[in-house]
């Protein structure tokens, strides 16, 4: 009897860890799931902050002018620089950087004597944009970026719906040449 009592206890105690064991392990893949999310964040901002250093650090290009995001090992370059030579030198030494995956170069070649009037039409440009967009509830929160016409919208927005409608109105805005859609939406 003391033998079946045993076994009972044993099988009962093998199957509670059977039933726990899954649950255990997908507690374990989300962990490593949060902790990969963490080093490609982790990763993404040292990459972005080794491609400024050598954009600073080389001659070819002045590295006030570049502005670098990453995000999953993708570089993406924008700006206004002097040269169509300074636009292909910083692709190529953001493309040396360890890490990087790929390069987005959205960077626009503007001739030094022409930045101060294109610089005061951006700004008036995105003032415009964020004005129109604030009218709209669903779009308060939109980030709009100008450069050289090329406005770029980034945010989260409640639908597809909310992100083409933010185009459409970046786009009405007189002096915008094309309209770069980054938005993301909830649903």
């Amino acid at each position: 009897m003391s033998q079946s009592i045993t076994g009972s206890v044993l099988l009962a105690g093998l199957l509670a860890t059977a039933a726990i064991t899954p649950g255990a392990a997908e507690a374990q893949d989300k962990g490593k799931g949060v902790m990969q999310e963490t080093k490609t964040a982790v990763s993404d901002s040292w990459i972005t902050s080794k491609t400024k250093i050598s954009l600073y650090a080389d001659d070819r290009v002045k590295g006030t002018q570049v502005s670098v995001d990453t995000k999953n090992g993708v570089v993406h370059l924008r700006g206004k620089v002097d040269s169509a030579d300074a636009k292909t030198a910083a692709a190529d030494i953001t493309k040396g950087v360890d890490g990087v995956k790929s390069v987005k170069n959205d960077l626009q070649v503007v001739a030094p004597a022409a930045r101060k009037a294109v610089d005061a039409n951006d700004a008036e440009i995105k003032k415009q944009v964020e004005a129109r967009l604030a009218k709209d509830a669903q779009l308060k929160k939109v980030d709009v970026r100008a450069d050289a016409g090329v406005v770029t919208l980034k945010g989260e927005v409640a639908s597809i719906t909310a992100g083409a409608k933010a185009s459409e109105m970046a786009r009405s805005i007189p002096g915008v040449r094309s309209v770069k859609n980054e938005l993301t939406f909830t649903r």
